[in-house]
């Protein structure tokens, strides 16, 4: 990682110039203004407080002892100083010339590491409540989720995927009393949740004309957590018919777990996770109720179990991470839930650290916006209800369909389809990954599914067009594959926007690597788009085919390291590429 050997060679340099100071925290980072070099450090101007020198002087001083260090002229081609004391590092021909190779060397593992070897990280995400369809609101969760096992998984954890499903609780009371009375299970096992569904409604409504119902369903709550066959066998079954149908879209968005552990799991252990809160005095009991009081964190009470002697999911949380910690090994925890259960998680990880719980594992909660319509407003239906996720992805291939025919018609009705499919999908994960997760995300087709501009088609049309451009090059020079034994001469690419291109690729381990230290996917969007931009330019403006032989060799391997680092970044984001659009 070239920024991690920047910083070696300044720490090595202040070691020589400052033996008796304690080297302060410092940055090497990708400067936001151009001409100001390929890497800057801020180290002179967060060690002039220590040394009582001005910034400028010791950033001198640094720059003049880096240029004796032998690796130096291996990695730069030149050191600058500028106000208020940056140190700016322009990276050598040679070694951008030595990544090019890497690049075609490593494939689909550019960019990967093993930074994360033998240490376990815990995702949950998705998350969905038995019985109930999978809406918009789900789908956030879900690929951000995804992303973040991808981009983990890549740099060498061992990544495991939680579905922390929603199958327990006073819900199922209502739902077995429905089954029981008014189901029909041949209707259930053709169209699952949609059967659910309707009984639970059903069940709101009779409870408006005979409000016993809802006594005769706490009865069968109780029945279920008291074990009793026949609510037993009908509550596997609705998770079953549940899963079947969420599997169904998890298939389709390219969506995987591990686990799918539900709040069932835990109701084994909720007792003595609340008996060891008493014991040790964390949790007291109030008004017949028993909660963790917060009061050095300044919140509220965590209400861990009902004066009815009823848990709740706060509990199953804590018995959640404990399980996670002990059983899974997990050094991190990530829980890639909404905003709006920011207080939640603050509470639950201040009640983790009074109980000792997660003391040397990290625990953070992965938070996101809101899906809003066109207009900035809630994403619903014309009736008002919430947007299905299976009536979205449908919605979206339907139109990318149409965008596909726009563009190609030739193709045939078979090909539209399957690029319809990935291009839509793409579009719709690629319109949340590529913005930061903690702002709101809008749903404007026409913007998403552009050709142009920030968007997933636009990307996965780069990669399409450089496939094509190699197998127009093949057969240009009668070749049947690029071989990198052909060792083309890399000195070729003299011209500006090429040393950009190069300059871009040898920044994506790093684009990785701050995605997951931020837990920020659109970072690695955020690069993709970056590099595509500047390919499309240099394709746009530079003949790649017709120019002299070794030069086209040099740029047609330049373009094939691009189209690795994009297929790269996007299957990171769970996005699919096609080698024809």
């Amino acid at each position: 990682m070239l920024n991690k050997e920047i910083k070696e060679i300044i720490n090595k340099a202040i070691k020589d110039l400052y033996q008796d100071i304690e080297i302060p925290n410092f940055v090497v980072e990708w400067p936001k203004q151009k001409g100001r070099g390929d890497y800057a450090s801020n180290v002179a101007m967060v060690s002039a407080g220590k040394l009582n020198q001005n910034p400028m002087e010791i950033a001198e001083k640094i720059r003049n002892k880096i240029d004796t260090i032998a690796e130096y002229k291996e990695i730069f081609s030149g050191v600058t100083i500028a106000n208020p004391g940056f140190i700016n590092f322009e990276i050598s021909d040679k070694r951008l010339r030595q990544n090019l190779c890497k690049v075609l060397r490593k494939k689909d593992r550019f960019g990967s590491s093993e930074i994360g070897k033998e240490k376990v990280v815990v995702i949950d995400y998705s998350a969905p409540n038995i019985a109930k369809p999978m809406h918009i609101g789900h789908l956030r969760s879900t690929i951000i989720g995804q992303s973040l096992y991808n981009i983990y998984n890549f740099l060498g954890y061992k990544v495991i995927g939680d579905n922390h499903i929603g199958d327990w609780g006073t819900q199922f009371g209502k739902l077995i009393y429905a089954y029981k009375h008014w189901g029909n299970k041949k209707e259930i096992d053709k169209n699952p949740i949609e059967e659910m569904t309707k009984l639970y409604v059903r069940f709101h409504k009779e409870v408006e004309k005979n409000k016993d119902l809802e006594e005769f369903a706490r009865h069968e709550t109780k029945r279920l957590q008291e074990k009793n066959t026949e609510n037993i066998k009908i509550w596997k079954y609705l998770i079953k018919e549940s899963l079947k149908d969420y599997n169904k879209i998890y298939k389709t968005l390219g969506v995987k777990f591990d686990y799918v552990l539900g709040e069932s799991f835990y109701d084994g252990m909720l007792s003595r996770v609340v008996n060891d809160a008493l014991e040790r005095k964390i949790a007291t009991k109030s008004e017949g109720a028993i909660v963790i009081a917060l009061d050095k964190y300044n919140l509220s009470a965590f209400l861990i179990k009902k004066t009815d002697g009823a848990y709740l999911y706060t509990t199953t949380d804590i018995a959640t991470a404990k399980y996670r910690e002990e059983k899974l090994r997990a050094k991190k925890i990530l829980y890639v839930v909404a905003n709006e259960q920011a207080l939640h998680f603050q509470k639950l990880f201040a009640s983790l650290e009074l109980l000792g719980i997660c003391r040397n594992t990290q625990i953070e909660h992965i938070k996101f916006g809101m899906v809003l319509g066109e207009e900035g407003k809630k994403f619903s239906t014309r009736k008002g209800e919430t947007v299905k996720l299976d009536e979205l992805i449908k919605k979206s291939t339907e139109i990318a369909k149409k965008v596909v025919e726009e563009k190609n018609p030739k193709l045939s009705n078979k090909e539209k389809k399957k690029i319809a499919k990935i291009v839509g999908l793409g579009a719709i994960k690629y319109n949340d990954l590529s913005q930061n997760r903690l702002t709101d995300i809008a749903f404007n087709w026409d913007k998403m599914l552009s050709f142009e501009g920030n968007s997933a088609p636009y990307l996965q049309y780069t990669y399409a067009r450089i496939n094509s451009l190699v197998e127009k090059y093949n057969r240009a020079y009668r070749l049947n594959r690029i071989n990198i034994l052909d060792k083309p001469d890399f000195g070729l690419l003299k011209e500006d926007m090429e040393k950009d291109i190069l300059r871009q690729l040898i920044k994506f381990p790093e684009a990785i690597e701050n995605a997951a230290r931020e837990n920020l996917p659109h970072l690695i969007a955020l690069y993709i788009y970056e590099l595509a931009s500047l390919y499309n330019n240099f394709y746009s403006s530079t003949p790649i085919i017709k120019s002299e032989m070794q030069v086209a060799k040099a740029r047609i391997y330049l373009s094939k390291s691009v189209a690795i680092t994009i297929k790269n970044g996007l299957d990171l984001l769970g996005i699919d590429t096609l080698k024809k659009m």
